[in-house]
């Protein structure tokens, strides 16, 4: 896997940042390990693998509801992140399950804030939901 090295940081007293692809997982077996005896950087990125590439949106979305009920604030921001890889990808999502945890995180969470309504925005956006920013134009 190549990584890429960002070092036109806009802000200078963080460690320069590294970019890497996601790792691509194809079946359930393989996503149930990780789950069970996966570190918390694996579940950073487990959602948005999911939400990218993963066959069945339903099983990534459980997963991603899943996440987004663990007690890292950060792994519960990219859980929803992961859930606006699927609606890109698969234009595909439950309401009435994502929703809830969506403005649930969105009212709750303040450092992670900015993903939160990065998702909802893009969910907005793929699925013509109108989740969390009524106020702003159609």
């Amino acid at each position: 896997m190549d990584k890429i090295f960002n070092t036109d940081s806009f802000e200078p007293d963080l460690p320069p940042r590294i970019y890497c692809p996601l790792p691509v997982l194809t079946n359930r077996q393989e996503v149930e390990e990780l789950l069970v005896r996966g570190s918390i950087e694996d579940f950073l990125t487990l959602s948005l693998t999911l939400g990218e590439d993963f066959p069945d949106w339903k099983y990534a979305q459980d997963v991603c509801l899943r996440l987004a009920e663990h007690p890292s604030d950060k792994v519960r921001a990219n859980a929803c992140l992961g859930l606006a890889y699927i609606a890109r990808t698969k234009q595909r999502l439950e309401k009435h399950l994502v929703k809830p945890v969506l403005l649930r995180e969105f009212r709750s969470q303040t450092e992670f804030r900015w993903r939160i309504e990065d998702a909802i925005r893009y969910i907005n956006l793929y699925l013509k939901w109108r989740l969390a920013f009524k106020h702003e134009e159609k």
